[in-house]
């Protein structure tokens, strides 16, 4: 007889605040969770049922750890993929699947993969060196990925003119067309072993220009019907090409003249999709769980409008947090704060996020916006 989920070691590569949010799902699961992470103090330390201090991007301890586990998951791409491979020939249950995060990890196979597969993405070139920019057919200004180990901006530059070229990264990268976007949107599909998927109502997204990271978010979206379901499409259709078992976020761009085009992906729960926790009648965190367990999928309406704001250390703190503003934020209703249990801030570090529900999509905006100009992570 099959094993049920509560007698399960899920191990998860990576403590961050992800993995936090979801061993606060697992544990109503009766699920015991296994937590690898490089920081002593990782968000997961306090609260997974065993966790070990050790690098994911290491052969050994990667392959170690997931010796341990019945299945293992990531919160963060950036791991020992050999390991994970050896796990999988010797039986273990990993998903998403070692393949699919070797593909995601490196953007320049990520984005051949798309074309590849029609889906529509912009323009771009893989170029090994600095020193092939300079002969690159590509009109200025453009944006300069690196290939590998970035995230949250990093790893990522606008390059403007010829003069610029001498301070680009000198690493395998893509160089990409500025794309002038309308709006930044996300979906997040989920996807099971026996092959049930689902989407979420996409979500639009507003940046902050200086951290290069998601400052804002609402959901559901107000764009026509007709462009959302073609983002959900395109979604299923790479959850489908990629055959993930698990969640999968899709980040996109809508032009000027509503086209979308799919900008990255993210093989696991996402910054796009922490509002539905209270937003929606299943969390991705759940569902991701439901995905790697092989459950039925829940329900993914959302139950209301849900606006997301990532707390971010201010500017110029560095040192032990201290958060001004908390009480005046939860006087008001519909507003749930997610604190990261990360000791210190330093500027531009996720240290929390807030969710602001509200039937009136008016109403929640200006909450939200309250909530951005009072809530203030220092130190």
């Amino acid at each position: 007889m099959a094993k049920q989920i509560s007698e399960l070691k899920l191990g998860i590569l990576g403590g961050g605040q992800l993995g936090r949010m979801l061993i606060q799902e697992a544990i109503n699961y009766n699920l015991s969770t296994f937590v690898l992470d490089p920081d002593p103090d990782a968000p997961c330390r306090a609260i997974a049922n065993k966790f070990e201090c050790g690098a994911i991007t290491d052969f050994e301890t990667v392959y170690n750890f997931g010796k341990k586990a019945d299945i293992i998951t990531i919160e963060i791409e950036k791991v020992n993929i050999e390991a994970l491979e050896q796990l999988e020939k010797e039986g273990k249950t990993v998903f998403p699947q070692a393949r699919v995060i070797r593909l995601i990890q490196d953007k320049g196979i990520q984005k051949q993969f798309f074309k590849e597969n029609g889906i529509p993405t912009a323009p771009f070139q893989l170029i090994s060196h600095r020193s092939e920019l300079a002969a690159a057919n590509f009109p200025f200004p453009y944006i300069l990925k690196q290939r590998k180990d970035g995230y949250d901006g990093k790893g990522v530059m606008k390059i403007n003119s010829h003069n610029e070229i001498q301070h680009a990264f000198d690493a395998p990268s893509l160089i990409e067309e500025l794309i002038d976007f309308d709006k930044e949107i996300a979906i997040i599909v989920s996807r099971n072993a026996s092959g049930e998927m689902k989407t979420f109502p996409m979500v639009e997204m507003e940046f902050n220009a200086e951290a290069n990271l998601v400052e804002f978010l609402i959901s559901p979206s107000t764009f026509p019907e007709e462009l959302q379901q073609k983002a959900e499409e395109i979604a299923l259709k790479i959850a489908l090409a990629l055959n993930i078992t698990g969640i999968l976020a899709v980040e996109m761009f809508v032009t000027k003249n509503g086209e979308i085009l799919v900008n990255e992906l993210a093989p696991r729960p996402h910054n796009s999709g922490h509002h539905t926790i209270e937003g929606n009648y299943v969390s991705q965190f759940e569902q991701h769980l439901r995905s790697i367990f092989n459950l039925p999928l829940g329900d993914t309406r959302s139950i209301s409008n849900a606006v997301m704001i990532n707390l971010l250390g201010e500017k110029d703190h560095d040192g032990q947090a201290v958060y001004e503003g908390l009480e005046r934020i939860m006087a008001i209703d519909g507003v749930y704060v997610h604190l990261y249990g990360k000791k210190y801030t330093k500027p531009f570090r996720k240290m929390g996020h807030v969710t602001v529900v509200d039937q009136n999509r008016d109403h929640a905006i200006e909450k939200a916006r309250f909530v951005q100009q009072t809530l203030k992570v220092i130190s």
